[in-house]
């Protein structure tokens, strides 16, 4: 009896998940999580549990939000800044955005060829939605940031991966021999995530050339321009009035003033592009938090003192963990030019123990408690994101455990 009572539940449960799985649209169904955020997930929850974990997978700054942007924040709540605001943004962020890119860009641009959304994601979004048509070829490099991918196809585009080898930099002729007459839009990121590494100044001025000839959009991302090591930033639509016309700027204040949790970014662009993004928006999320638009117009318009110190302590981080991973037998990687990730190889390591990165890291976060990204979450199987936006403590401890795990395990 009591077995064919569990037997019935069973169907009923089996019957159920069908039912509810057949309710999810196709598109959705297909979506895959972000594996960073899963990873993160998985490591706090460990955490909670008591385990030492070190979490060297994490994409944020570590440090907090500068004080005078909190001020700001606390300012507009007491002066009841806590309505709606403009879909596209307060006016004076958008001028202030628009200051930016005239002083530290070199690139005009009007508050009216502006849009500020829920941080960069949301506008990734929202510009793929704005330029995609149907079965619209996007070229992206990899390793790439799977998040673009998803967007893409739910966009209804068709990412076209563009394989990048060490030292990870995206030329043009890699472009080339991919742009077919279903190409619509080019996806740059500089510095990259997870390779760190920045596209050469020649060749971004043949990308932007490219671009022009063919008639294809360029979206760059460039959310982490500020943090760069004896490089300089160079924005694409700052080349030439042709590439401008032809660019949508993807930018935010996550990653330079550790604002990850306040969730503001930026687009800039020809004006119908940016139209198209906010009417899109004004039906999603309507405006961004009106006290974070007033804590980002404070990031962008105070001193900067804090990005640029932000911005030496990576450096130092890089050196630093650099100098352990170099003693460390059978990892290779190439030195980050931008970001705070290194994008290690484990391909000398394999026939050892394992066969894939993931298998590789998730056996380390159990044998040793160090959290890595495998590289398949970047599309890259092989190799595993560290990520130095932690603790010179965290840094030391995190690999040694790694050396540790490699010596006894692989």
């Amino acid at each position: 009896m009591y077995l064919s009572l569990l037997l019935y539940i069973a169907k009923w449960m089996a019957t159920g998940i069908i039912f509810l799985k057949n309710m999810i649209s196709f598109r959705i169904s297909q979506l895959s999580p972000s594996p960073t955020l899963v990873l993160d997930a998985k490591v706090k929850e460990m955490q909670r549990s008591g385990m030492p974990v070190i979490n060297l997978g994490i994409g944020e700054p570590d440090f907090e939000t500068p004080p005078n942007i909190k001020r700001a924040a606390i300012k507009a709540i007491r002066d009841g800044f806590t309505h709606y605001t403009e879909t596209a943004g307060i006016l004076e962020l958008r001028k202030e955005i628009a200051e930016k890119f005239e002083r530290e860009n070199h690139v005009l641009y009007d508050p009216s060829e502006i849009v500020v959304g829920c941080g960069s994601k949301h506008l990734l979004y929202s510009v793929f939605q704005v330029l995609c048509k149907e079965r619209d070829e996007v070229l992206v490099p990899v390793p790439t940031w799977s998040t673009y991918i998803e967007q893409i196809k739910l966009a209804g585009g068709k990412p076209k991966l563009i394989k990048l080898f060490p030292p990870f930099k995206l030329t043009a002729k890699d472009i080339i021999k991919n742009v077919s007459s279903h190409t619509q839009i080019i996806l740059i990121n500089s510095p990259a995530n997870p390779t760190g590494a920045m596209i050469d100044d020649e060749e971004l001025d043949k990308i932007a050339h490219l671009a022009v000839k063919h008639k294809l959009w360029v979206v760059s991302d460039e959310i982490y321009e500020k943090i760069t090591y004896g490089k300089k930033h160079i924005s694409i639509a700052s080349l030439n009035k042709k590439i401008k016309e032809r660019i949508i700027t993807i930018n935010g204040f996550s990653k330079a003033y550790a604002m990850t949790g306040w969730r503001v970014g930026y687009a800039a662009g020809p004006k119908e592009v940016i139209s198209a993004m906010g009417s899109l928006q004004s039906q999603m999320t309507s405006n961004t938090s009106s006290i974070s638009q007033m804590a980002a117009l404070e990031a962008i318009s105070g001193k900067q003192d804090p990005v640029e110190k932000m911005r030496r302590e990576f450096w130092k981080r890089s050196d630093f963990v650099l100098s352990l991973l170099c003693k460390i037998e059978g990892l290779s990687f190439v030195r980050p030019e931008g970001a705070f990730y290194f994008f290690v190889s484990l391909n000398q390591l394999f026939g050892k123990g394992f066969k894939t990165s993931r298998d590789w890291c998730e056996a380390l976060l159990g044998k040793e408690q160090v959290a890595v990204v495998p590289g398949e979450a970047f599309l890259y199987p092989g190799y595993f994101r560290l990520s130095f936006a932690c603790s010179l403590k965290d840094l030391s401890e995190g690999i040694v455990r790694i050396s540790r795990f490699v010596k006894k395990y692989v």
